[in-house]
């Protein structure tokens, strides 16, 4: 019903334009609104991936295959929020075993082109990186750097560790040398996060993050499996406006046509403005 009011409100934004135009854009606004995004999840064992997830995502989680951690086949779950839908991969973690690096890196460039974003979990103890910078460099490279999130997990076994349930101010400033270190050893695109899950710390800031990174159609998908404690303002207006603008380029599109009449061009410049205005607007509506 309110998928249905929105569309309503959309449609009423494009009434001026030919129907042709009309039914281009909301055929690009039911591609958005069922995008599944698919986010990559890597690091060594016992890093903390399947917390981090239990604790960011709302949705009924089901694996969808059902590989032998010896295959070059991920591990695949998907995500459930009402009819929506999102597929984690869980991605081996490198520098565990030098004989199957070789085989992850293969596998790294088959399912990197596929994915809108990868969480690269590194523990916040863990002090043998030099694969990982290896493997980041030569696999990862130029071409996905931007792909990538850097997250420093389990911040509550930072030094010097302490039984209780808050970070101490050492802790949090070893973190925060760690966060130095991860930067001029990647060079990242993205700023590197850390959280505790334990200590439920840094999980906020590493959702509003995660939302910035992601490309312009993945952004509302992932909102909506998001916990309702991690959809803040912040998130929520990436995402509404990651949804106007990815409209608005559907309409730049149309008017960059070649043979499309100047008469269409003029009127599709004069309601793009609005069109995006009424997307944002209607976002909740969809998502």
């Amino acid at each position: 019903m309110r998928n249905r009011e929105g569309l309503h409100s959309l449609q009423n934004s494009l009434s001026g334009l030919p129907q042709w135009v009309s039914e281009r854009i909301l055929h690009q606004v039911s591609q958005l609104t069922s995008y599944e995004p698919m986010i990559g999840i890597m690091g060594k064992t016992g890093a903390g991936k399947s917390s981090l997830c239990n604790a960011l995502f709302a949705g009924e989680v089901s694996p969808v295959s059902d590989v032998a951690a010896c295959t070059r086949e991920p591990l695949r779950f998907r995500f459930q929020v009402g009819g929506r839908f999102m597929t984690l991969v869980d991605l081996p973690g490198v520098g565990e075993s030098g004989a199957r690096d070789t085989e992850y890196a293969a596998l790294y460039r088959e399912q990197l082109p596929r994915l809108d974003l990868v969480l690269w979990l590194i523990k916040a103890d863990d002090r043998a990186l030099s694969v990982d910078e290896h493997f980041y460099h030569k696999v990862i490279g130029e071409a996905y750097r931007h792909k990538v999130l850097f997250v420093i997990s389990q911040s509550d076994k930072a030094e010097p560790t302490s039984r209780g349930e808050r970070l101490s101010t050492e802790q949090k400033q070893n973190i925060s040398r760690k966060i130095c270190l991860l930067h001029e050893l990647f060079q990242p695109v993205h700023p590197v996060c850390a959280i505790s899950v334990r200590a439920k710390w840094g999980l906020r800031v590493m959702a509003e993050r995660m939302i910035k990174c992601l490309p312009r159609e993945a952004s509302s998908p992932v909102v909506s499996q998001l916990k309702p404690s991690f959809r803040t303002p912040t998130v929520q207006k990436k995402a509404r406006d990651d949804f106007g603008e990815t409209i608005g380029t559907a309409l730049d599109a149309v008017s960059a046509l070649p043979l499309i009449p100047a008469p269409v061009r003029a009127v599709i410049r004069a309601v793009r403005d609005t069109v995006v205005s009424v997307a944002r607007a209607v976002w909740n509506f969809f998502f």
